[in-house]
């Protein structure tokens, strides 16, 4: 249901606890006791018919007897009794639940079906749900714990979401220790309504959430998810552990492809698509939840590292390589300070080795001169307990040292009760601490990842490149026969017609049902020949011992039909056999590598790519993508593998053409966009020879589509076919399209175009500059539920004239209008033909309803919002108003 009502959740005035107790130890005890004992300042309401006052509140014997509005109830009772108190909740116009109680689907049939009703209850009367068998929600900004959990954390601006209620104590506790304030603190449970992506929506959109940490079991609606991750990540940074790897799809998979993309590698794709940042494990997780409370995500890969011994030092250079970093490189400038103000025998590079006996002195000077040094990203304290060096006094020095830094700086104080003071005191400083330099670099690294997957979030891809002309009708028409097949396997020339009606480079196959045939096709291609069986029904063609290479002559030719037919026959004797398949057979190739992709039942089709041939399997070097890929996506989805660097030349191995590979990939990508029939798709193996990649085998399955194009993505295309030629009715040309990333100075330019007047009308405030963040959500829109159309001087310098933005809730029910025109162009009716245009598209998107609200003022939108057949009312005791229109009705 979106963000309806969840501010009733997080921000509620009153507090109903279903099942309150005064029995010790008891969770209705416990939420109780936590909302009085953390300053609560909303009204508390007990409800339990067994008592008349708990913890010295009035107790009421049922919801419907409060007096007073309820914004929240929390359930904290036997799960079978929940549907009754639910529908209580809805009769008394209680707007939020949070159910701890568990019992639920996690137990079995019985306890789905007492979700299943709770949710048919709730959805009906419009009451949001988080849980059940969750442990609660707690804000420590607003001094609210609707939790059982056992202590309030620190305030903060880090919001932690976990589907696991152990994984939340063990948070919390780390967090009292280690000193980490959260802005939010929320265990999610079962997910029967309120789920991962409805949170992020809303935690995307409060100033005092700074970061996401999110523990993930699973996911229920992954496009949800994924349009919400895609749209806050831009500007806060996600980091995700998620548990549960499985390769269970993989293994009913008929294809390489099928077999070789598991479903935990497909989070891995699907995380990184939408600029997430992935941890491994608990302690990595922990560990970055560390880094982001205290610190702001690095801007580069690039660590200095200041220690007092050699060990520690090279542990952390080792671990600098291993994750991909870099050592930043000490400028001559730099040296000759550290010259000046170390002993002798220092290390003369990074890691700077202060030596044994440094002080805090010493510690404080040298940080102090390399903050001096732009050419780094982070900074990483060690200190390794010497009888030389007093930990708590390098820490405090290092505390006030390392206070505002540009960048992260982070410590590894090592050792045991020794160094515990110390890291105390680097703890109050907002200072994250880990025991071993290894830890703290690796936690550096996934936020380094999370700055990398901010460029993949720039990258739009378009449904199709430029002056790419696919045959989508002979696509169609090889999709069909597929389609009326029993198991919706095409043959090799059938699966090569497929990919090359898009463009995707193949080698000439062609089919023989005799021999005689055969010898006249041979004829005709040119000796040497592979020879390969031609049928649906046996997929792994060299399993089955039906594929012959290096044919050299009519004798070699007859001699392998024979070979393969009877081998056709001992490997399925009931598969139908059409006969075999010619191609020319390119030898010595300098690389083989797999192409292919596959439908996954949640995330839909994913690409992969790898090393190929008979090993791929074996091997398992590959990469997988989300489509759709332009060329710098296909080109990061390569450099994912082993494979890639072959591909780049080694040794007496000639490089591929990796535009072309590229190109490969963006053009298979756009035939899986436009066929969501396509369930899996292998080309191995592709080979290159002269640097030309060629895809020497082939094989497709097609089934019925469950959602057409291009809503089987997770990912939108770039919506191309809304951009369109305009004539306002003062007779001026201009070009309408979506919004871009690449579009930030263009939007700039129009906000200095606006007078305060203008932008008071279109922000309601008198801004004066647009923020970073606020140019980023304008202009990196996630095009599932943000429509953003510009309007653009057509002749001469591009120039942006006006901007209509349409912006709905995750589940398109409603929407939120808004438009703008620079000063210079107003009044020449851009903002009509914009408003016009926006809900056209909204039409498309399902969009029911839309409303904005317009400032009295504003008498111009006024008048626009009449002439276009808006409803428009009083808002509020402002006096402004509220425009709205219903997309199922006509409007001028």
């Amino acid at each position: 249901m979106g963000l309806y009502h969840l501010e009733k959740m997080f921000d509620p005035r009153s507090v109903a606890v279903v099942g309150a107790s005064p029995t010790q130890g008891s969770i209705g005890h416990a939420v109780v006791k936590n909302l009085l004992e953390g300053g609560y300042e909303g009204k508390i309401v007990p409800v339990n018919p067994k008592h008349s006052d708990i913890e010295g509140l009035r107790c009421h014997k049922a919801v419907s007897e409060t007096e007073d509005h309820l914004d929240m109830a929390v359930i904290a009772t036997p799960i079978a009794g929940v549907p009754d108190l639910v529908r209580e909740c809805v009769e008394a116009g209680v707007e939020s639940a949070v159910i701890l109680s568990a019992g639920g689907k996690e137990t079995g049939e019985k306890g789905r079906k007492i979700e299943e009703e709770i949710d048919g209850i709730a959805r009906k009367g419009g009451l949001r749900i988080l849980g059940p068998n969750c442990m609660g929600i707690i804000r420590p900004g607003k001094k609210l714990n609707a939790s059982f959990a056992a202590r309030m954390p620190y305030r903060g601006k880090l919001a932690f979401i976990s589907q696991s209620g152990a994984v939340c104590s063990a948070m919390l506790d780390l967090s009292l220790k280690e000193r980490m304030g959260f802005s939010y603190f929320v265990s999610i449970g079962s997910m029967l309504d309120v789920d991962f992506g409805d949170l992020i929506d809303y935690l995307g959109h409060d100033p005092d959430v700074k970061s996401i940490l999110l523990y993930i079991e699973s996911l229920t609606n992954i496009r949800k998810f994924m349009s919400a991750a895609r749209e806050v990540s831009r500007v806060k940074p996600i980091i995700v552990l998620k548990a549960g790897k499985s390769a269970a799809g993989a293994r009913a998979a008929a294809s390489h492809t099928g077999a070789m993309a598991g479903e935990d590698a497909v989070y891995d794709a699907a995380f990184r698509r939408a600029g997430i940042a992935r941890v491994r494990n608990l302690e990595d997780f922990f560990d970055c939840a560390e880094l982001l409370a205290k610190q702001a995500p690095p801007k580069g890969p690039r660590i200095v590292v200041l220690t007092n011994s050699g060990g520690p030092g090279v542990m952390a250079a080792d671990a600098v390589a291993e994750y991909g970093l870099e050592l930043s490189s000490l400028g001559e400038e730099t040296m000759r300070s550290l010259d000046e103000m170390l002993p002798p025998f220092w290390s003369r590079g990074n890691p700077i080795d202060i030596l044994g006996d440094a002080g805090p002195e010493r510690y404080a000077e040298v940080a102090g001169c390399c903050f001096e040094h732009e050419d780094t990203d982070g900074m990483l304290v060690i200190l390794n307990l010497q009888a030389m060096t007093d930990p708590t006094e390098v820490a405090m020095a290092m505390a006030e040292t390392l206070k505002d830094r540009p960048y992260p700086v982070f410590a590894a104080w090592m050792g045991g009760e020794g160094v515990e003071e110390g890291i105390e005191i680097l703890n109050q400083a907002g200072i994250p601490t880990y025991g071993t330099p290894e830890r703290a670099v690796r936690s550096f690294m996934y936020l380094y990842h999370y700055s990398r997957n901010m460029e993949m979030l720039q990258e739009i891809p378009s449904r199709l490149p430029r002056g790419m002309e696919p045959d989508e009708e002979q696509a169609g028409k090889i999709v069909g026969l597929g389609l009326k097949r029993e198991k919706g396997v095409l043959t090799e020339v059938e699966s090569k017609n497929l990919l090359s009606s898009y463009g995707v480079s193949v080698n000439r196959t062609e089919p023989a049902g005799s021999i005689e045939e055969a010898l006249r096709l041979a004829r005709e291609i040119g000796y040497p020949l592979v020879m390969k069986i031609h049928s649906t029904e046996i997929t792994h063609k060299t399993e089955a011992g039906g594929v012959k290479v290096g044919l050299r002559s009519d004798d070699d030719l007859r001699r392998a039909f024979e070979e393969i037919m009877e081998s056709a026959r001992a490997y399925d004797p009931d598969a139908a056999v059409e006969g075999v398949s010619l191609q020319p057979m390119i030898e010595n190739p300098d690389a083989e590598i797999l192409l292919g992709a596959k439908r996954d039942r949640s995330f839909g089709p994913v690409i992969l790519f790898g090393m190929g041939g008979i090993y791929a399997e074996i091997l398992g070097d590959r990469a997988l993508g989300l489509p759709p890929l332009n060329q710098n996506l296909a080109r990061r989805l390569m450099e994912g593998t082993r494979v890639f660097r072959i591909l780049k030349g080694y040794r007496n191995r000639p490089a591929a053409d990796l535009e072309l590979l590229e190109q490969m990939l963006v053009n298979l990508s756009h035939l899986l966009v436009d066929f969501p029939e396509i369930a899996e798709l292998d080309m191995n193996p592709v080979i290159v020879k002269e640097g030309r990649p060629l895809a020497v085998d082939a094989r497709v399955m097609v089934n019925p589509a469950k959602a057409p194009s291009p809503q089987h993505l997770v990912i939108g295309p770039y919506p191309e076919q809304y951009e369109s030629r305009e004539v306002t009715r003062d007779g001026m040309d201009i070009d309408v399209r979506p919004i871009k990333p690449e579009d930030a100075p263009l939007l700039l330019d129009l906000f200095e175009s606006m007078s305060k007047k203008s932008r008071y009308y279109r922000f309601f405030t008198p801004l004066k500059t647009l923020s970073r963040d606020m140019l980023v959500r304008l202009t990196q829109v996630d095009y599932d539920r943000h429509i953003a159309l510009v309007a653009l001087q057509r002749d001469g310098e591009e120039i942006m004239l006006g901007v209509a933005r349409v912006i709905s809730d995750p589940d398109r029910n409603r929407a939120e209008f808004s438009v703008a025109v620079g000063d210079p162009w107003q009044g020449r009716g851009i903002g009509r033909k914009l408003l016009e245009r926006a809900l056209e598209v909204a039409r498309d998107y399902g969009i029911k309803k839309i409303q904005g609200e317009v400032l009295r003022e504003n008498e111009e939108m006024l008048g626009l919002g009449r002439e276009m057949g808006f409803e428009i009312r009083r808002d509020g005791d402002a006096g402004d108003y509220l425009l709205t229109v219903d997309l199922g009705k006509n409007h001028g």
